[in-house]
């Protein structure tokens, strides 16, 4: 099934054509966006690929799983890999606005679908190391697009950023060095037939401890966040609003992957550890995020809590918990985009984004304060955004597990969101102003804003259907037999 492969060549070879075409920004910015839409447009073929025929893999140069390189690609897969398409449309298209010509000149570009890819790979890769590749792709990119304009507080942010991810990568790396020699294979499906018949409560526990450790740092869960809000309110808006919609979610991806597939037996206490962090993730970034008075660091610290939401669901592993996980994360990479996007045009009007220069703006840009209200109330669980519908989809999976007290955390986490998002709001948008606006809303942010507001608008009005998708991929998720199936040839 080639298509599966489009995602991973089509940002190659855009970045490919990036550096060889002339360094003229215009040029540069239309195959950029030329290239997202194309991404965009092979995940949706990937996807309803998916949705009408079931899981498709695709074994590189015909070798055989397990010991080729495999794409595949379930409901879980496919829905990311649209959803990088999307973010990646978003974020080119705002370059028309402007991107620093320094930037420009050293590979904005090229990085960005470099970028992409790597998540795009990540998704969609059927083996462990290739996972590991993926994520150095992915960390090799962001780090430098990061650190780009070398300013003070980008050099700092990026140095700390790459530091614990390259922790995480060794820490993943030495896991799948234990992993393979008490297997022989790396193969996700191949490991997931191989591995209940020769693991050990022992062994079990020390190689899932390794890899909650490592994807709970590229995740950002509870207490190994603090490279996230140290770092993501540094680098551009349009850069700061890709990693945020995407590179914690591949985090997330990995944890439910290999949860599902490989320990989905473990003992309950790696279940209980994850819970706890991710209670903890909830609790601690929302109260983080009430004492903040700058606009990108409360998004940041609002992104740590809620990726806790997604992976207290995880610890669950039951249908309806992972179904409202997914629904949330989907959500969730489209609002926190959105958001930062938003946080580009604060800056353009205000030249800040500390909430003491903002206010008033509501009044002078109505059509902006329009579109921006949707993804804020969303985010913040308005009823009947699509925010509050992820949220009802968690708890009711978290009653019907029977976990009770986590239902009432994830009440209590929503409030507290509530009223960071609600003052962040008031504080920005309608307090009366100090300072005049100082430039107008740039055009291309405005139509990438509203592109991601209806989007929302229509993930809310599509819930039901939506709902139904992420039924379906949490059952895929817990009946291994079927990936098992489709990458092995039926081996069992």
């Amino acid at each position: 099934m080639r298509i599966l492969a489009l995602p991973i060549l089509v940002p190659l070879s855009t970045a490919a054509v990036l550096m060889l075409a002339p360094k003229r920004a215009a040029l540069q910015r239309w195959i950029s966006l030329a290239g997202s839409t194309v991404l965009l447009v092979s995940a949706l073929l990937v996807f309803l690929r998916v949705n009408a025929t079931g899981i498709q893999v695709l074994q590189i140069s015909a070798w055989p799983a397990p010991f080729g390189i495999t794409l595949v690609a379930d409901l879980l897969a496919a829905m990311l890999v649209v959803a990088v398409g999307v973010v990646g449309t978003a974020v080119a298209g705002v370059a028309f606005s402007g991107v620093d010509p320094r930037r420009e000149a050293f590979g904005y570009h090229p990085l960005l679908h470099i970028l992409l890819m790597g998540v795009a790979g990540a998704f969609l890769t059927g083996d462990l190391f290739n996972l590991y590749v993926w994520f150095e792709v992915m960390l090799v990119a962001s780090f430098v697009l990061m650190a780009l304009n070398r300013t003070r507080a980008q050099m700092e942010a990026a140095f700390k950023y790459v530091t614990i991810n390259l922790i995480a990568s060794s820490i993943f790396l030495t896991a799948l060095g234990l992993l393979y020699g008490a297997t022989g294979t790396l193969n996700m499906a191949d490991l997931a037939r191989v591995w209940p018949t020769i693991s050990a409560p022992g062994i079990d526990i020390v190689l899932a401890v390794l890899f909650l450790i490592a994807f709970s740092i590229k995740a950002g869960l509870f207490p190994l966040f603090f490279w996230l809000p140290a770092s993501y309110h540094t680098p551009p808006p349009a850069i700061a609003a890709a990693f945020a919609g995407l590179l914690t979610k591949v985090g997330v991806y990995a944890l439910i992957r290999v949860f599902t597939l490989l320990f989905h037996s473990a003992p309950p206490a790696l279940f209980t550890l994850l819970l706890a962090m991710s209670a903890a993730t909830m609790v601690i970034g929302l109260v983080a995020a009430l004492n903040e008075r700058d606009f990108r660091r409360v998004l940041s610290f609002n992104l740590v809590g809620h990726i806790g939401y997604t992976t207290a669901s995880l610890s669950l592993l039951t249908p309806a918990a992972l179904a409202g996980a997914i629904f949330y994360v989907l959500h969730h990479i489209v609002v926190i985009t959105n958001l930062y996007l938003v946080s580009g045009v604060l800056l353009r009007l205000r030249r800040t984004t500390d909430v003491a220069g903002l206010g008033g703006i509501y009044r002078h840009q109505p059509l902006f304060s329009a579109l921006a209200m949707i993804p804020v109330f969303s985010l913040a669980g308005v009823p009947p955004l699509s925010g509050f519908l992820g949220k009802l989809a968690i708890l009711e999976g978290t009653f019907a597990a029977g976990a009770y007290w986590l239902g009432g955390l994830v009440l209590v986490v929503g409030l507290l969101t509530l009223l960071s998002m609600g003052r962040t709001w008031a504080d920005s948008f309608w307090t009366a102003a100090e300072t005049q606006d100082l430039a107008a809303p740039s055009n291309p942010y405005l139509f990438a804003i509203a592109g991601l507001t209806m989007l929302t608008l229509a993930m809310t009005v599509g819930a039901e259907p939506l709902f139904d998708l992420t039924s379906r991929g949490a059952q895929q998720l817990l009946h291994r037999d079927e990936y098992v199936s489709a990458v092995l040839g039926g081996t069992r």
